[in-house]
């Protein structure tokens, strides 16, 4: 598995069907893994923040959940070969669970939130096993707050329950920073930071309909549910800009 440098961060260039592949290795090693999941979003915000390039760059997998990534590169005519996102990634560790009887913790929301998205779980994909949830909501190194009691409950809990498989939804950058922080203390195989992975799951909130995922317009969906994210969605026509008159972002 090859991959593209795009602002000095590693972006893997794959498939859904490879990804799956590694997952099941992953799954079967000894150590823990850790996927990210930037979008053109992230990749703004990583690009000029030493810190969070670092952190991207030291996952195991790093996959393209932008399509503006994948349009960029074209142009740039190092393509990568397809947007392979979070939730496709999650969707499928579910289903790779569901099969071989693996273990999943889900960490992250609002209060019950990960909860709901545990019951949900467990009806759809019988075969897997939901050992535990906590909400987003504690004091952690993800909040610059070391040394926490609470954060430290938490990895005592995941430890406890020996999970195979870790969901961290805490959205970018703190769920990449509190992975980062504490993976050397944590048991398992599989940690992702999947973003609204667990809302969605839960069933508080709704992916876009098939069509925006096909065309690749996930985020206007979300802005036309939300327009307050507009801020946030200015970084997909930077990304084109910084695109198309440097020479260098692409390598």
């Amino acid at each position: 598995m090859d991959n593209i440098n795009i602002f000095g961060i590693k972006i893997h260039n794959t498939n859904l069907e490879e990804v799956s592949e590694k997952l099941k290795i992953y799954l079967e090693g000894k150590s823990l893994k850790t996927i990210y999941t930037p979008n053109t979003e992230i990749i703004m915000e990583a690009k000029d923040n030493e810190n969070l390039k670092k952190i991207i760059n030291n996952g195991d997998l790093v996959l393209p959940d932008g399509i503006g990534l994948v349009y960029g590169s074209r142009i740039k005519g190092r393509p990568l070969e397809m947007r392979v996102t979070g939730f496709d990634t999650s969707i499928r560790l579910l289903e790779i669970g569901d099969e071989y009887g693996y273990g999943i913790y889900l960490l992250g929301g609002k209060d019950g939130v990960a909860k709901d998205a545990s019951i949900n779980i467990k009806k759809e994909y019988e075969g897997i096993k939901v050992l535990g949830c906590h909400s987003g909501y504690f004091q952690g190194s993800h909040l610059g707050i070391e040394d926490s009691q609470e954060e430290e409950q938490i990895i005592d809990d995941i430890n406890n329950k020996s999970p195979d498989i870790i969901f961290v939804g805490l959205g970018f950058p703190r769920q990449e920073i509190w992975i980062d922080r504490n993976k050397n203390k944590l048991k398992g195989k599989i940690i992702i930071g999947n973003g609204g992975v667990i809302d969605v799951l839960s069933g508080r909130v709704k992916r876009a309909p098939i069509i925006y995922q096909r065309l690749g317009l996930e985020w206007l969906y979300r802005l036309i549910q939300e327009p307050s994210r507009i801020k946030r969605q200015i970084a997909l026509p930077k990304f084109i800009w910084e695109v198309l008159f440097n020479k260098n972002i692409i390598k």
